[in-house]
């Protein structure tokens, strides 16, 4: 079979090579950010820790092929984007930062950069995972569990942040 069709079963479901790529690699361009983003503003660091075992977990159960894990990965990725776009506009000043990077080799507040790597890495996220839970010909049942994990996972993200936000 040609590379660029090639598949591998996971479970019993045949997922194409660019999901299996793309959630590996939005996951970790999004700890990556976290990670930098929490270097440089310590206050960031626990909250950001925390942050990060969702991303840990929808790998985990993204790659067991599971609902729960396509529900958190759209539900966290989709929620964190349109606050990042709609409501701190965080993300389109992270952007005009890092192709100012690009242009001067000078980079001002890596941890606003960051915010447009991780609105990047989700949008890679969002589309993998709903092509990976497609994929799954879901039944009632995997539908649930998706909303489910959804569910969940935003749960986990406003107890977090009132847990561990900064003030």
């Amino acid at each position: 079979m040609p590379n660029r069709i090639r598949k591998k079963n996971i479970g019993s479901m045949r997922v194409p090579r660019w999901v299996r790529l793309s959630i590996p690699v939005g996951v970790g361009l999004f700890i990556f950010a976290l990670a930098v983003s929490a270097a440089v503003v310590p206050q960031l660091r626990l909250l950001h820790l925390l942050q990060a075992l969702i991303y840990v977990a929808i790998f985990i159960l993204t790659r067991r092929s599971n609902a729960l894990g396509f529900g958190a990965a759209v539900f966290i990725a989709t929620a964190w984007n349109c606050l990042q776009l709609f409501v701190t506009n965080l993300s389109e000043t992270g952007a005009a930062l890092f192709w100012s990077y690009v242009r001067t080799g000078h980079l001002n507040r890596p941890d606003t950069v960051m915010v447009f790597i991780g609105t990047m890495a989700h949008f890679l996220l969002i589309a993998a995972s709903i092509a990976g839970f497609i994929r799954l010909k879901p039944d009632k049942k995997q539908w649930y569990r998706f909303f489910v994990g959804g569910s969940l996972v935003l749960a986990y993200m406003a107890l977090i942040i009132a847990i561990a936000a900064p003030r």
